[in-house]
């Protein structure tokens, strides 16, 4: 396949492949996930073009970085991009294995964390993800998580916030040395990022929601700000966690949790306009992202070998203007947005 197209993230040198791969659920996110399947599902990666690979240890407990390691330890360094994330330091489960509950992963490793986001933290953090992966190198570093999904309260957060004045110093001190070549923070709410710009000088986002095909909130003002300020994003979850790769099905997910009436009955009035225009929803959420020029790549996740290769088909597949023409004018897509 032809090598997909780079873009600059923020003010760095870096430049990232418009599409990754992410490796949440490799760390069996949503279900367990054998080692032969696991295997299969990153060899097509590597055989579609995938060169940039994210991952956490959060992810399975460690189980998403020592597998995307196998694929990666036996490729040229220099051929690829791996980013994973800080903040979360693991050590073993003092029980018998069986008796770990590593919720919310269906499977994943016996290992169990506590978060840190402070200098020694950082460091060591970085030194384990390494170790884990089998690698002596990681291209870029994402502060994984302060928001208060994972720390529940104001006070917790801002003790969190404390932690990483120091922190960022460690992060800064590997860019300036040319260990890493950028780092960023990984958000779940788009309130956070506001707060990250006040404090810290980031180079990228890595968001999970805040801007897909059903939400674009952030064109208001976080956008412009970022734009402002030179700092990129990167899509994490373009499929909105799930409803815009089923569609507008039962049990669909959105951010997380089951769809509501109200955004399954926008998806279906979007799959009406892709069957008009005969091209698929899944397309369609990929590609819209990359409209915007603060998003550098997409990432997302796959389970097996076609979920793959199907979302490297169809991040090139053709999408008639009209279509998005279409959607702002039934109101399904801000008018503001910029599209492919």
């Amino acid at each position: 396949m032809n090598n997909l197209p780079l873009r600059k993230v923020g003010q760095t040198a870096l430049e990232l492949p418009i599409l990754g791969f992410g490796g949440a659920p490799l760390g069996e996110l949503f279900e367990r996930v054998s080692e032969t399947q696991s295997c299969q599902t990153l060899e097509s990666a590597w055989s579609a073009g995938i060169r940039y690979y994210d991952t956490a240890p959060w992810y399975g407990h460690g189980l998403s970085e020592h597998r995307i390691g196998w694929l990666l330890r036996q490729q040229d360094p220099d051929s690829y991009i791996c980013s994973t994330k800080v903040g979360r330091v693991y050590s073993r489960f003092r029980g018998q294995a069986k008796d770990f509950n590593g919720s919310p992963w269906a499977g994943g490793l016996p290992f169990t964390l506590k978060f840190d986001y402070t200098y020694d933290g950082i460091l060591r953090s970085y030194e384990d993800s390494l170790l884990r992966l089998g690698l002596n190198k990681i291209d870029v570093l994402v502060i994984h998580d302060i928001d208060l999904i994972y720390h529940r309260t104001e006070k917790h957060l801002h003790q969190r916030f404390q932690e990483l004045e120091s922190g960022w110093k460690a992060l800064d001190e590997l860019k300036r040395s040319g260990e890493i070549q950028a780092f960023g923070a990984g958000i779940n709410e788009e309130s956070m990022i506001p707060r990250f710009l006040e404090s810290y000088p980031l180079d990228f986002f890595l968001v999970a929601m805040p801007y897909t095909l059903l939400d674009q909130e952030v064109l208001d003002d976080i956008f412009p700000k970022c734009e402002q300020l030179g700092v990129g994003v990167v899509v994490g979850a373009p499929y909105a966690s799930g409803i815009l790769a089923t569609g507008a099905v039962e049990g669909a997910k959105y951010k997380y949790a089951n769809a509501t009436p109200e955004v399954i009955q926008k998806v279906r009035a979007i799959e009406g306009l892709c069957n008009d225009h005969q091209i698929p929803l899944k397309a369609a959420a990929l590609q819209f992202p990359l409209g915007h020029s603060l998003v550098a790549s997409i990432i997302p996740g796959a389970l097996q070998p076609a979920q793959v290769l199907e979302n490297r088909q169809l991040v090139e597949h053709p999408i008639p203007s009209a279509f998005w023409d279409d959607c702002k004018s039934a109101n399904l897509i801000r008018s503001d947005a910029p599209t492919p």
